[in-house]
């Protein structure tokens, strides 16, 4: 399908490039289509770069719905702290994996300088799923004051951000030239140990201001 094709070459190439460097003369040739198919279907450049951004939210969307869950939240810590565990497990291997490079390239890019297309990607699966993580780690804890939830949601992520962000650095320090199985086994396996120290110390915040 020609506009799927598009969509995945596009993600590449403003990844790689940024908007400004991509072309959508090389995005049209690579998918074996005229630069008219651009224009028709997305209206031009600026068109495309917000549908590549559509297209990175519905992957993801589809990569971490059955983690993330729907409906209503668990009703006990213990649920809670299980779900918080089982999303960064997801999230990790797939930072560690392949599928996830060309449209992890074009969200740093706008983590960096957030357009149009950043308010679409956060308004998607990936927002969803951090405030979902704000909301678990509430109940997993006992804080439901937003700022601690929030502040604690930031630092649960980003330890399984930087598996992609970072990744040369950790393919350095891990001695490997890529993450395999055993490695990413090791990596869950402290993300899930600092996980439970940061749910354990936002517990004993609270029983010490109690």
């Amino acid at each position: 399908m020609v506009q799927q094709r598009l969509l995945d070459i596009a993600i590449r190439e403003f990844g790689l490039k940024g908007i400004e460097g991509a072309s959508t003369r090389a995005i049209a040739a690579a998918a074996g289509t005229a630069m008219s198919s651009i224009t028709y279907h997305y209206g031009g450049k600026e068109g495309l770069y917000l549908a590549a951004a559509d297209h990175i939210a519905v992957q993801m969307g589809q990569q971490m719905a059955h983690a993330v869950g729907i409906g209503a939240l668990p009703e006990t810590p213990g649920e809670a702290r299980g779900i918080i565990h089982r999303i960064l497990a997801t999230f990790a291997a797939k930072m560690a994996g392949d599928a996830t490079k060309d449209w992890s390239l074009f969200i740093v890019r706008e983590q960096m300088n957030p357009t149009e297309a950043f308010e679409r990607i956060y308004g998607g699966p990936m927002g969803q799923m951090m405030e979902r993580l704000v909301e678990l780690v509430g109940i997993a804890t006992g804080r439901r004051d937003a700022d601690a939830a929030r502040v604690a949601t930031i630092t649960l992520f980003g330890q399984v951000i930087v598996i992609r962000a970072s990744r040369a650095s950790c393919l350095k320090l891990l001695q490997r030239a890529s993450i395999d199985a055993a490695a990413l086994s090791g990596l869950q396996a402290r993300i899930a140990a600092n996980t439970d120290a940061i749910l354990d110390r936002l517990i004993a915040e609270r029983q010490d201001f109690s």
